[in-house]
């Protein structure tokens, strides 16, 4: 697949390819928001990234692409504070709305994702993930120059909670006064640098088992429970698509927010926790009913099992994450 016309001039004025030389770009997939290609240009291999204006999914979903030139800023910002959790950012243009990383090559880079669903889960490495998350967020808490330089609040909330927490709202309504005051309690949360996606999809699994973070589109400053309360709830929805790795996955669980829990020194544990518990059923829901939702779970009675567990605890506002995993297991082990 060739590179559009545009980046291949920009990426030669960059003196990443030079214009004699014979290019392979191939298209890669995965993600709804922006185009991905791996591009090999001489003995050269990278990726470059270009946000969509219009997002790959079946409801409507438009998002400002500036959101490209932030995800870069995520990178360097989180690995200058946490070195190697994020890729190498390369080259940018700003104009084009597009930037150049480094490729992390498969043949070591495992998909956090693809493992789950494949029934491999490595509580030690969800520990991990957990550690890192705390320890970005611990690095950025509280620093006005990072502050200022995140001010993407319409970002967020075009992408997180709008599709999400609002979105579920005008499908039940009967939940929306709740879901509304979820979504705007975390617009109002100003604390710390928030990645907004942090998903097994864009995590990947090093070659020293190190996690690395992809795909900081949603990146804004603000509140650091929400980053815990949506990378945990893929832990629970993965019992649904790997129900033989149940146990273990809910054992990350645990692993995961321990870990998070002992790398929390910005605030009192018990006041972020009880933000991402009420957050993380909600947040269940919108995977269901919200514009994002996810693919495994095709089937009307698996749906309703979910919706089983969420409904009940969004309206009750529960201020433990062992709450939530209590619900979830009761029902998803019943």
């Amino acid at each position: 697949m060739n590179l559009p016309a545009e980046i291949i001039t920009s990426l030669a004025a960059m003196g990443l390819i030079a214009d004699d030389a014979p290019v392979e770009a191939e298209r890669l997939t995965g993600g709804v928001s922006s185009d991905i290609w791996k591009v090999t240009a001489s003995d050269r291999t990278f990726c470059v990234k270009r946000a969509m204006a219009q997002l790959a999914v079946k409801d409507e979903w438009f998002a400002p692409v500036e959101r490209n030139r932030y995800e870069q800023l995520w990178y360097a910002t989180a690995a200058a504070r946490v070195p190697g959790v994020a890729p190498a950012v390369l080259a940018a243009d700003d104009a084009a709305m597009f930037f150049v990383m480094e490729f992390l090559d498969p043949a070591d880079h495992r998909l956090w994702k693809a493992e789950l669903m494949a029934g491999r889960v490595d509580g030690a490495f969800a520990a991990n993930v957990g550690g890192k998350l705390a320890a970005i967020h611990a690095a950025t808490a509280g620093d006005a120059e990072i502050a200022a330089a995140f001010q993407t609040g319409p970002l967020f909330e075009a992408l997180r909670l709008e599709p999400y927490l609002r979105a579920t709202g005008v499908r039940h309504p009967t939940l929306a006064v709740r879901l509304n005051a979820l979504a705007d309690r975390t617009a109002a949360t100003r604390l710390a640098l928030v990645h907004g996606d942090v998903s097994p999809k864009n995590i990947m699994i090093g070659p020293t088992n190190e996690p690395v973070i992809l795909d900081a589109e949603c990146a804004w400053y603000g509140d650091p429970a929400f980053d815990l309360a949506f990378c945990v709830n893929h832990l629970l929805l993965k019992t649904l698509a790997a129900p033989q790795a149940g146990d273990a996955l809910l054992a990350a669980f645990d692993a995961f927010c321990d870990a998070y829990r002992a790398g929390l020194d910005w605030e009192p544990v018990a006041d972020l926790e009880s933000r991402a518990a009420s957050l993380l059923p909600g947040l269940l829901l919108a995977r269901i009913d919200g514009k994002s939702p996810v693919e495994y779970v095709t089937d009307d009675a698996t749906r309703e099992r979910v919706r089983r567990v969420a409904i009940p605890l969004i309206e009750s506002a529960p201020a433990t994450l062992d709450a939530v995993r209590q619900a979830w297991t009761k029902e998803t082990t019943g």
